[in-house]
């Protein structure tokens, strides 16, 4: 089982700050430091400085580690056009020595989108460009060196593009895609994805989640075993009780509810619910990590549930 920290600046956090805090992780032995691709605060509170720009911040701190793996949880198709996005992406990817991971998704917060003068077009069409932009960033990635790549599509149109930069990895870094719907994006995480990830899923949900995935897969063919299936969950962690509850409140969350639905509580509890994950088959779990400002937290999850949950 994979622990992997994920972070979300939009709620007011700093370059140096995130910069931290994937040094700790990396540090720690986690496998991978991810954050969200937003551009203002969710919901009511201090925005603090504001957030970062996801692939800027990947970048710079892909020259600054050395072993952790980096992604977005998730890019929204509304920020970027595909061919700067697989450029930008692609560099992060060489920058890193091939460590990066590429979320990709419709995107859903209108109110970010009104604030710094982004389009936000329906959901169908959101959609319908999510699948475009898939197409178009593998296979700008995938195209043979000396070949250009076309394309077109009902929102986007490649003209014989030399299709470079190229990323390290090959054929590309892996897509990862998630989200609780039961058609469209099973059917494309099938075609494009290397990873689904299930959202703050209950326990309960998430193998019958990942099985509209795994139905989705088998349609076309693809074995459902090459597909990796991961969660996200809120993390609070504690030595005792009084700690538990001031770290769920400075992350946002209430604090009986994040310890009936997160990975909150003692090492031992938060031990347990990334377990319990695991026995209905996640191969890593995304611990959506908060109290940027508060290194002894990650201290104590690197410590006392990572060391755990490898050895389990």
């Amino acid at each position: 089982m994979r622990l992997r920290i994920f972070t979300e600046p939009q709620q007011g956090a700093t370059y140096d700050q995130l910069l931290a805090v994937a040094r700790d992780a990396e540090r720690l032995g986690f496998d991978a430091f991810f954050r969200s691709d937003h551009y203002q605060r969710i919901g009511a509170g201090d925005p603090g400085p504001g957030s970062t720009d996801a692939w800027m911040t990947l970048a710079a701190i892909a020259r600054e580690t050395t072993r952790i793996r980096l992604g977005t949880l998730v890019t929204p198709v509304t920020f970027r056009f595909p061919g700067p996005l697989a450029i930008q992406v692609a560099q992060a990817d060489s920058m890193s020595g091939g460590r990066v991971e590429l979320g990709l998704g419709a995107g859903w917060y209108d109110g970010e989108h009104a604030s710094y003068a982004i389009p936000f077009p329906s959901t169908g069409d959101r959609f319908s460009m999510l699948e475009e932009q898939l197409e178009i960033v593998t296979g700008l990635w995938a195209t043979a060196a000396g070949q250009n790549y076309s394309f077109r599509g009902a929102h986007y149109s490649v003209v014989d593009s030399p299709a470079l930069p190229k990323p390290l990895q090959r054929p590309g870094p892996p897509i990862v895609m998630g989200g609780w719907g039961t058609k469209r994006t099973p059917r494309l995480a099938a075609r494009f994805a290397a990873e689904f990830n299930m959202p703050f899923a209950p326990v309960s949900y998430f193998r019958e989640g990942c099985d509209h995935v795994r139905a989705a897969c088998e349609a076309i063919g693809r074995d459902p075993a090459t597909m990796k299936f991961t969660v996200a969950t809120v993390v609070c962690a504690g030595s005792d009780e009084a700690e538990v509850r001031r770290r769920a409140v400075a992350s946002g969350q209430d604090p009986d509810s994040v310890r009936a639905s997160g990975a909150a509580g003692a090492p031992d509890e938060v031990v347990e619910r990334i377990l319990e994950y695991g026995r209905e088959g996640a191969e890593a779990v995304y611990l959506q990590y908060h109290t940027l400002d508060e290194p002894e937290h990650l201290e104590l999850i690197g410590s006392e549930v990572l060391t755990r949950v490898g050895a389990a």
